[in-house]
């Protein structure tokens, strides 16, 4: 009988990197057509970064420079700047494809960065559910200001579209298993970040992430969410991602 072995799914491979360019194609969309739209949620994504990083160095509706500092520790702000500039890179491949057909700039990396591009492509089709899922079934609270809509809405709401565009209009292949692994390293990853901004800046990131014990002062509620609570949502959000990406997998 034949010896089976299994692929280790550790290994970049050997084989032609995707030789019918799916990277860079759409099913509907001709190759300058995605360009274009990929260029355009890029454009998008970043001018909605610089502008709420100015409107709150600009000291406007209370926020200031401190804020700017914070976003950096927010998860939904990290993923937004990896959207932009994953729709920004899959453009410049996309254009490269336009220009030069069989040759693409993504075919021509070498094999660790285009492993590490359709890691990134993961992410960036899995994530986004995850934070508009999280923000409006446990962080949502009314917008006072139009800014504060606006911003939300772009990266609460837009970020699952954009992520859903992807999906839709690209030829890419589902994931394979193993990306599930670094999705779930990286939120743990993440999660350390959370607690190491709260031992060096002294706040959360997120309430739910806030171990202390809930106390009511005159019918507010402050302190934290308990231990119990936290593990829950930690543990709640890792199936969640599961759940995302077996749906996205299909």
């Amino acid at each position: 009988m034949a010896k089976r072995t299994c692929a280790n799914p550790f290994r970049f491979g050997t084989d032609i990197w995707d030789p019918s360019h799916r990277f860079e194609t759409s099913w509907l969309l001709p190759p300058w057509g995605l360009f274009a739209c990929r260029a355009a949620i890029s454009l998008y994504a970043f001018v909605v970064i610089l502008f709420i990083i100015g409107w709150e160095a600009g000291n406007q509706d209370g926020l200031s420079i401190h804020d700017v500092r914070k976003s950096f520790s927010f998860f939904t702000v990290l993923c937004y700047w990896g959207q932009a500039f994953y729709f920004a890179i899959a453009a410049l491949h996309t254009a490269s494809y336009a220009l030069n057909g069989g040759t693409p700039l993504l075919n021509r990396l070498p094999r660790p960065l285009q492993a590490l591009h359709y890691l990134f492509y993961s992410t960036i089709t899995t994530y986004p559910f995850l934070v508009t899922i999280v923000y409006w079934a446990i962080l949502y609270g009314p917008f006072s200001t139009s800014f504060a809509l606006w911003s939300n809405i772009s990266q609460h709401g837009l970020n699952s579209a954009f992520a859903l565009f992807e999906l839709v209009f690209s030829r890419v292949n589902p994931a394979p298993w193993i990306h599930l692994l670094f999705l779930v390293i990286i939120l743990c990853g993440y999660l350390g970040l959370a607690y190491v901004t709260y031992a060096t800046k002294h706040y959360y990131v997120y309430s739910f992430l806030d171990p202390r014990p809930r106390v009511e002062v005159n019918g507010v509620s402050t302190g934290g969410v308990g231990k119990g609570a936290v593990v829950g949502y930690v543990f709640g959000i890792a199936i969640a991602i599961v759940v995302i990406f077996c749906v996205v997998k299909g």
